[in-house]
């Protein structure tokens, strides 16, 4: 073997090796990790508040109808846990985002050697979690309150709530990524009072002007408040192919601009 060869074969041993790259299993379970022991100790604090919230739409809303009946109990009960998601996703997520973008917590994993998509889906999992005693919550405080019995439709209920809060922390996720800071916390609070305020999830769409009833026709919160009403009341409300066709695409849309804004370049 000539003196070449053999110099370039010592050279090859003595350059350092490439480690291996990290399987994307191995990669989602570290991130999830990351993500979970940031927001961890919030996680107290965030099913106080939705209790509280949960407190405030079954039996503060209640409070202002005087002698309210079944079928309006059951509207504010059955609601309820659509308006809470709706809150974590679109208040208490971009919170949460600003805060990151904020401290350069974001701008850190946005150039870790990791697909930008999986801090996506990272941040998604751990706000389901984070938004799964919405439901437990106020089915008690309900019950409690007005004694309703529901009747459970399992695998509908847990289809919807997944899809109904990949959708309000998508949107939420965009919106905090997209606008600055302190102008992503104020739209979400302006988008909370429309909510809670002015969209039919604790009344009859009926109490709505024409116009504005068309155009909830095509925003995802009342397609959210029915689809898990019907889950939670299955035998006085039924499913909506309709309501279900514009939550997904709400959900898809909501996921394609969060894509396209982390990984897009600053």
């Amino acid at each position: 073997m000539s003196e070449t060869a053999v110099r370039a074969r010592e050279e090859e041993r003595a350059r350092p090796g490439v480690p291996d790259r990290a399987a994307r299993g191995t990669t989602v379970w570290i991130l999830l990790r990351w993500t979970m022991a940031q927001t961890g100790a919030m996680l107290p604090l965030f099913l106080v508040v939705q209790a509280a919230i949960a407190g405030a739409v079954v039996i503060g809303f209640g409070l202002l109808i005087p002698d309210i009946d079944t079928p309006t109990a059951e509207l504010l009960s059955t609601g309820a846990p659509t308006i809470l998601i709706l809150v974590i996703g679109l208040v208490l997520c971009p919170w949460g985002v600003a805060g990151a973008r904020t401290s350069g917590t974001l701008t850190y994993q946005r150039a870790l050697p990791v697909p930008r998509p999986l801090l996506l889906v990272s941040d998604l999992v751990v706000w389901v979690v984070i938004a799964l005693p919405s439901i437990p919550v106020t089915v008690l405080v309900a019950h409690l309150r007005y004694g309703i019995d529901y009747s459970f439709d399992w695998p509908l209920l847990a289809g919807v709530f997944v899809l109904a809060t990949v959708m309000a922390v998508s949107v939420g996720y965009a919106i905090a990524v997209l606008l600055p800071p302190m102008m992503s916390q104020l739209v979400s609070q302006v988008m909370v009072f429309f909510v809670m305020l002015f969209s039919p999830i604790t009344f009859p769409k009926d109490q709505l002007p024409d116009w504005f009833q068309a155009v909830h026709n095509v925003l995802p919160f009342q397609a959210a408040a029915d689809l898990l009403r019907a889950g939670l009341l299955s035998d006085r409300f039924e499913v909506s192919g309709k309501a279900l066709a514009v939550l997904a695409v709400w959900c898809l849309v909501g996921l394609a601009v969060s894509v396209r804004s982390i990984i897009r370049r600053s």
